[in-house]
């Protein structure tokens, strides 16, 4: 991954923690909470321990290849929003069969992504409460990453190449997300450290996402 954000992903079951450099794990000055896809096998779960200025960080290693969480940093991922990112445009949401809600605040005007192209996508993501929790527009960088192949959590996969009822985004096309928990974190959440979550167990997570286009 070539910026730190969160990725969708899936059920998770335990966590073992082992160290791992930072040369492995790039941790941005402003924020560092990242999404990858949760997947079930735990040789693909082993937690890492990210050295960054001498502090150890705890995070999984699915979550430090993609939108991980690196929990020791979670203080920076609440400063406030830029007023690009933080606008609420009232959006009317569309329940799909998957029952991944969507609603396109801009019609983008490109190529639709093509499953397993690395693209680029700019993105405020929020609990349901409206807290916001991660914003590649603090970091002044938005997110790379290569869409359909299970890098991101499953609902920012479907909600961009689209399927079971939801159409794709266009490049420049700027869209609200609201996912459910078993398209987002599911039971295990994310950020989880001294029986607190970032991302509580079963959350329902909102997404404005901005598809810039392919790298």
């Amino acid at each position: 991954m070539n910026s730190t954000a969160f990725l969708p992903g899936t059920k998770v079951p335990t966590k073992i923690y082992t160290p791992c450099s930072s040369s492995n794990v790039k941790i941005p000055d402003a924020t560092s909470v990242r999404f990858t896809r949760q997947l079930q096998k735990s040789s693909y779960l082993d937690q890492k321990l990210v050295q960054e200025n001498g502090n150890p960080v705890l995070c999984t290693r699915r979550e430090a290849l993609g939108f991980g969480f690196c929990t020791g940093l979670a203080a920076a991922m609440f400063q406030p929003q830029p007023a690009e990112a933080a606008e609420a445009t009232p959006c009317e949401l569309t329940v799909s069969p998957s029952g991944l809600a969507f609603c396109d605040k801009v019609v983008g005007y490109g190529p639709q992504a093509v499953k397993g192209q690395l693209i680029k996508a700019h993105y405020v993501g929020k609990l349901e409460n409206g807290k916001v929790f991660d914003s590649s527009y603090n970091r002044g960088k938005p997110l790379t990453f290569r869409v359909g192949a299970g890098e991101v959590i499953k609902g920012w996969d479907l909600g961009i190449l689209g399927g079971e009822g939801v159409p794709p985004m266009l490049a420049g096309g700027k869209r609200t997300l609201k996912l459910p928990p078993e398209l987002g974190y599911g039971m295990r959440g994310a950020g989880c450290k001294g029986g607190s979550c970032i991302i509580p167990p079963e959350s329902v997570l909102l997404f404005d996402v901005e598809f810039i286009g392919k790298v």
